[in-house]
């Protein structure tokens, strides 16, 4: 997290665009992004440049050739003519990414990039602009990662067409609920601008073995982790440079974000292709029949995104893939036929580890829906399914549950994840706690029914009164005490 002058920097950097007239947030991301990338470049070639030097041998792979020269950052904005500079950079710096050769030019990013406009049209502005990024310290991978963090909570069109964007400490949480390993292959299929991914990355980078070694340091590792291991999908362009920027920032190499329309017949091919599924897609609505891939027509009949997500997270997953995934509400108890056959094919055909029920304030101020974690795996021909579920009853998260969502005290995120990793069917049998176990005999009699309030039992405390002849007589003297200080009143007022 960003504090104090750092902090600072960058509101003053938003504050130069807004009072410039360009006040959309995406699009001052956007801009943002572009010039971070110009930078990175120029960084990376700098980096190269030096090792180079000490070894005494010619650089491989240059990114700059001796004509793009003048399209890196360290040589532009030394530039003192505001208008030579954004001649530069928006008549070849800026296209210079767009349109870069060789490795760079297959990057998921530079493919998304085709369609970017620069849209700083002003000398000052540009000058302003660049002189204020040169001075936010970028050579930290932690500190460029809390930056762009940063800048994406200010998106303030989160929450339309059902699209929340999901905090942060919610996405660390289900990542440790998953615990995913460096040969894991992540997906998430409604990535927007990729925070479960970037908190998969971390968790990984973090992560070591018994002989307390990091774990990305071993053989092919790093090469999976930089290649192969993250997978993003999205249809919004802007949200696949955002998306992809976000990823690049936080030191992943080449990820793999896609444009796809997840839910649709045009992009139906993969399958079974990932072992660890994060997401938290959107709620709102229903899709055009026509339009929604026929394999996930045939698993379930519905038009409504939260259930076709869920078919297709099934989908996506290689057998034995585990998935954690955010749905509103009335997936867990929705009476349509396609809401308890999606609870069915969950039971009774693949393994419903828990169900993690969230306090209705965690997507505020975008929303005050109620929510839940979903977290299962799909069952291989060898791997037993469903035999109990593991219940949880989160009522907070460490923050308020208003607009505000100030830190608090209250938080059950650490006692969660404690109770998660030594969940035992003989342990947590008392369903007047937070968290239990239910049978699949009991959820298959209750229509599959996945509400925590359906089994959690509610304690009520015995309260004893007075009988009603004391109670009376205390009412009688508490009306004499009125009428004695309303005889006092009448006096003093004469």
């Amino acid at each position: 997290m960003i504090t104090g002058e750092l902090k600072s920097k960058v509101d003053r950097l938003w504050t130069t665009f807004w009072n410039n007239g360009i006040s959309n947030p995406l699009s001052v991301i956007e801009q943002i992004s572009y010039l971070l990338f110009i930078k990175r470049l120029d960084d990376l070639e700098l980096a190269k440049e030096s090792k180079a030097q000490q070894l005494g041998r010619p650089m491989e792979q240059p990114v700059f050739s001796a004509d793009s020269q003048p399209c890196r950052w360290s040589q532009f904005k030394h530039l003192d003519d505001a208008e030579a500079m954004l001649r530069t950079v928006r008549d070849q710096a800026f296209p210079f990414i767009k349109t870069l050769g060789g490795e760079v030019a297959d990057s998921p990013y530079a493919r998304h990039m085709q369609d970017a406009v620069f849209l700083i049209g002003s000398p000052a502005l540009l000058a302003s602009v660049v002189a204020q990024i040169d001075q936010i310290p970028m050579e930290d991978r932690d500190t460029k990662g809390d930056l762009y963090e940063y800048m994406l909570s200010k998106l303030s069109t989160a929450g339309t067409n059902g699209q929340f964007r999901t905090p942060r400490h919610i996405i660390k949480m289900m990542v440790e609920l998953l615990a995913p390993g460096p040969h894991d292959i992540i997906c998430d299929p409604a990535c927007g601008t990729g925070g479960f991914l970037v908190a998969a990355a971390e968790y990984l980078r973090g992560l070591k073995d018994s002989q307390g070694n990091q774990v990305l340091n071993a053989a092919g590792n790093r090469a999976h982790f930089n290649q192969g291991m993250f997978h993003g999908f999205d249809f919004d362009a802007t949200m696949l440079r955002i998306g992809s920027m976000n990823l690049m920032l936080h030191g992943i190499e080449q990820p793999k974000i896609e444009a796809r329309d997840s839910l649709s017949e045009d992009h139906a091919g993969v399958e079974e292709a990932f072992t660890v599924v994060l997401a938290n897609p959107p709620f709102k609505g229903s899709v055009e029949k026509s339009t929604i891939a026929k394999d996930l027509a045939k698993v379930i009949k519905t038009t409504k995104t939260e259930l076709l997500f869920m078919a297709l997270f099934l989908r996506l997953l290689k057998k034995g893939g585990r998935a954690a995934v955010i749905v509103p509400d009335g997936v867990l108890f929705g009476s349509s036929k396609a809401h308890k056959e999606l609870r069915r094919m969950l039971i009774e055909e693949h393994k419903l580890d828990g169900v993690i029920s969230m306090p209705s304030g965690v997507f505020k101020p975008y929303a005050g829906v109620s929510t839940a974690i979903l977290a299962f795996t799909k069952i291989g021909v060898s791997q037993d399914g469903t035999d109990t579920v593991w219940f949880y009853d989160m009522a907070a998260d460490g923050f308020s549950l208003d607009d505000k969502r100030q830190p608090v005290e209250e938080n059950d995120i650490p006692d969660l994840l404690k109770r998660w990793k030594a969940r035992d069917p003989k342990q947590d049998t008392d369903r007047t706690g937070k968290a239990f176990w239910v049978p699949k005999a009991e959820i298959t009699a209750n229509a599959y029914d996945l509400s925590i309030n359906r089994y959690k039992e509610i304690e009520y405390e015995e309260v004893e009164y007075d009988p009603p002849k004391v109670i009376l007589q205390k009412l009688r003297a508490l009306e004499g005490e009125i009428r004695q200080d309303l005889d006092e009143l009448e006096r003093m007022l004469g």
